[in-house]
């Protein structure tokens, strides 16, 4: 099925805050159609020194559109700003086979 990835790495600067972010995922996660297919604070380097990151997470949608209404609805940015105070982020969105 063709859809999009969202791939998130993760450094924490407030654990704290990044849990409360956390608590509040699943709830706001539920109505977005999408998956969660990985949430590892235990990555392990397979190529280069994986330095600085503290967790991966990895979301299917069934497409671009989709994953960006889940990130840009009201109900996640509300969240997102213990995410934010919690840990420093790179995402991206990748198109899946």
């Amino acid at each position: 099925m063709a859809g999009a990835l969202v791939v998130a790495n993760l450094r924490f600067t407030d654990k704290e805050r990044y849990l409360r972010y956390a608590a509040a995922f699943p709830a706001v996660f539920a109505t977005s159609g999408g998956q969660v297919l990985a949430a590892d604070e235990e990555p392990k380097p397979f190529d280069g020194d994986g330095a600085g990151v503290d967790k991966i997470v990895i979301l299917r949608f069934g497409s671009e559109d989709a994953a960006r209404a889940f990130l840009n609805s009201p109900e996640y940015l509300r969240i997102c700003e213990d995410r934010d105070a919690g840990a420093k982020l790179d995402s991206w969105i990748v198109r899946s086979f």
